[in-house]
């Protein structure tokens, strides 16, 4: 079929495209979906692919049905100072092992990390000594905590990606459900004692801002492949996370 684009004169024409061809080129020429939150920047698809590994319990977006006791909601919990302690002592060493790697900077990006006022070492640190003092026996790092430092450790080498994975989940889990747990488990424990764990220098949602801004900024050249790689650590990341959280429980 053909129509005239000009007058009868003329005598320019074109073919029509048929219906079914422009819906087949529409269709190819389509923007690739995006991932959800994406639009948002790299943190965001980080936060939405963790908070799908929540159960309903533990967060309003949680997906994960709940089979462990730490999944439970922290309401529900029976902790024991003991088992506390382990967590502490476990925690410890993976923070100690996070910022170690930070200020080593492995890979230079990591260097971005340094200082950021999310660390957590040297106040564990403190709230071990205070048990200490209130005559408690504090244990040796078991074996959650060991494997996770030593699994940072090689990770930070060979796949920054997925060492960023861990990096975001452990400081921003800590920031927000590890809160909800410090103080549940003060009031249980410790008379309502918080712990220095808890309390950061600056305001905290200043300086989770800051952390989320440099996050995105070194995953900024990332490819696709490599941002993907390093969502499906998530879920590597949650389950050795739960691992040391568990320990409140035995």
């Amino acid at each position: 079929a053909r129509v005239f684009l000009t007058s009868p004169a003329g005598a320019r024409t074109a073919t029509v495209m048929p219906r079914r061809a422009a819906v087949i080129v529409s269709a190819a020429t389509a923007e690739t979906p995006k991932k959800k939150g994406e639009s948002k920047g790299f943190v965001e698809e980080m936060r939405f692919v963790a908070m799908r590994l929540h159960t309903r319990d533990q967060a309003r977006e949680g997906e994960k049905e709940v089979k462990q006791p730490e999944e439970k909601a922290v309401t529900k919990w029976d902790p024991s100072v003991e088992g506390y302690l382990k967590f502490l002592v476990d925690s410890k060493l993976v923070y100690d092992t996070l910022e170690k790697i930070v200020q080593e900077a492995p890979h230079p990006s990591y260097a971005e990390f340094r200082n950021t006022g999310l660390e957590r070492s040297a106040s564990l640190a403190e709230d071990l000594e205070w048990f200490k003092e209130q005559g408690y026996t504090i244990p040796e790092p078991s074996s959650p905590g060991l494997t996770y430092a030593q699994y940072l450790k090689e990770l930070s080498v060979k796949d920054p990606q997925a060492f960023i994975c861990h990096f975001y989940n452990i400081y921003f889990a800590h920031s927000a459900g590890g809160r909800m747990i410090g103080k549940k488990v003060a009031e249980k424990l410790l008379n309502n004692k918080a712990l220095e764990f808890y309390k950061w220098d600056d305001d905290l949602p200043r300086l989770l801002q800051n952390v989320r801004d440099k996050l995105n900024k070194v995953a900024e050249p990332w490819s696709r492949e490599e941002k993907d790689h390093c969502l499906e650590e998530t879920e590597k990341s949650f389950k050795l996370s739960g691992e040391i959280l568990r320990l409140i429980l035995s």
